[in-house]
């Protein structure tokens, strides 16, 4: 919500509210507030007609030969028009008036509450895109990302002035320029961090670290809430930094950043060097960086691999300080796995933290026969792999990025990875594991109407749910996945789309 007044004016009002005693504010009197003082929700983005969008483009998912299907799938290219936006002249003309940040070009929004560009969506979105042809909102998208890295020296999390001080995982690899800046940007400061190996091999990996150490502004009664219970001043900003750096890693939550998985206060984001980030560095740096890249595969083998299980693993760090360069060791391999294997019962270890770090294997193998067949094996030993897609983990915890939720982006990186692994065992399950995650986009379409934020990968056609806000609809990257999974492996006429 943007201002009508100037920030002073705004400000100097809301402090003269009346408060009762323990200095709250009643509703009435915020609701004149706010209708005296804001505009409405939404009102900085305006629909934007597509300059690409065509009802049925030339040449369209070709391997599509169900009919069904395929009026489904150009149900979901149609969806591109109502996600479709421009940030308003307003913003332009009083920045100070709003939190949302210009944007030079057109933008594809994720679609409910999720009314600005966020970093990673935007890569399932542009996929989705280059399926539907309009390759001039695709690359308005890019250049957008791109403006942001100029402006800011990174991609932001969100495009809102209060995601400034949060990273998001690097996905732009267009622009060279652009790309050495936010290289830099992720190899200096705080978000770097040196561990060293047995064998006294120094190693630079990267993690989440938000420089904010306040409850979010958009989810400010929510986050102190959860830190109510918190006495020490510094103790609650520490919180607050790892409810931030959550939120740039997208995991916004889940028990992967949790010491204990049923206390979000126990969130260590900024103690983990996660998997997926140095993955999607790694990938987005080969091209460019072959030194670095070379260097950071080493460490991806001597760092996160676990040769036993056959996964690459999240690396839990002995102080987040990281005043000096740590020492590896074997139990910060996916802290949780270690803590209960401690317990004497290593299955429980190994079973019930299995997650997503299966997404970054489908990202790595192919280049190694055996180490295809290894992950492959892994991933289907798991446990992850339910009737309607794969399962973000299996601790179900009420957090949005747990069990029983699957979210299409994770779903997108195992498949495609094992895709072009070279297996045609892998590609096998690949086309499997979109079959079942398409049957579950389609049957929940059908019965409601929309496209879903997450699904609930044990029951077919239902959507998910957890976390601290409602379910969404639209939705820009399950959109995106969907039509990426149909133009990847199709569908043939004789196969079912029901479940």
């Amino acid at each position: 919500m943007s201002l009508k007044f100037d920030l002073s004016t705004a400000e100097s009002a809301f402090n003269k509210l009346p408060k009762s005693e323990n200095g709250s504010i009643s509703v009435e009197d915020l609701k004149v507030f706010m209708e005296k003082y804001l505009e409405g929700a939404g009102d900085d983005m305006v629909y934007v007609e597509p300059v690409d969008f065509v009802p049925e483009p030339e040449g369209f998912l070709p391997k599509v030969e169900n009919a069904e299907v395929r009026t489904w799938a150009l149900e979901v290219h149609a969806l591109w028009k109502n996600l479709s936006r421009k940030v308003s002249d307003e913003v332009l003309k009083r920045p100070e008036l709003h939190t949302l940040l210009p944007l030079p070009k057109p933008v594809v929004i994720p679609g409910s509450r999720f009314r600005e560009v966020y970093y990673w969506d935007s890569y399932w979105i542009i996929r989705g895109l280059l399926a539907s042809k309009m390759y001039e909102t695709a690359k308005a998208i890019v250049t957008n990302l791109i403006h942001l890295i100029e402006e800011y020296g990174h991609v932001l999390n969100g495009t809102r002035a209060y995601c400034t001080n949060r990273r998001a995982s690097q996905l732009v690899k267009r622009s060279l320029p652009s790309l050495v800046k936010e290289h830099h940007f992720w190899s200096s400061e705080i978000h770097k961090v040196t561990i060293q190996d047995a064998q006294s091999y120094n190693h630079t990996l990267n993690r989440y670290y938000a420089m904010w150490n306040q409850p979010r502004p958009e989810s400010s009664t929510i986050d102190k809430q959860s830190a109510s219970k918190i006495t020490n001043i510094s103790e609650k900003q520490n919180f607050y930094r790892e409810v931030a750096s959550t939120a740039e890693s997208g995991w916004d939550f889940s028990t992967r950043w949790m010491s204990n998985h049923s206390d979000l206060t126990t969130l260590a984001t900024a103690s983990v060097l996660p998997v997926d980030l140095n993955a999607f560095i790694l990938r987005s740096t080969a091209e460019h960086f072959l030194k670095g890249s070379q260097a950071r595969m080493k460490a991806f083998k001597s760092i996160f691999w676990n040769s036993e299980m056959g996964q690459w693993l999240d690396y839990w760090l002995n102080d987040s300080t990281c005043q000096e360069p740590q020492n590896w060791e074997a139990c910060n391999q996916n802290q949780n796995v270690c803590l209960l294997m401690s317990t004497g019962k290593p299955g429980l270890g190994s079973q019930r933290d299995q997650r997503m770090q299966l997404a970054v294997q489908a990202q790595l193998i192919g280049l190694d026969t055996a180490l295809v067949k290894k992950v492959m094996k892994s991933f289907q030993s798991s446990g992850l792999l339910f009737p309607a897609g794969i399962a973000t983990s299996l601790a179900n915890s009420g957090q949005q990025w747990d069990f029983p939720n699957g979210w299409a982006p994770l779903q997108h990186m195992i498949a495609e990875g094992l895709a072009r692994s070279g297996s045609k065992e892998a590609r096998s399950v690949a086309e499997d594991i979109a079959v079942r995650w398409l049957r579950t986009n389609y049957v929940a379409y059908k019965k409601t109407g929309t496209m879903h934020e997450k699904y609930d990968v044990e029951k077919c056609g239902e959507f998910g749910g957890g976390g601290e806000y409602a379910p969404q609809t639209g939705f820009g990257w399950s959109n995106g996945v969907v039509l990426a999974f149909l133009e990847e492996f199709g569908w043939p006429q004789d196969r079912k789309i029901h479940c």
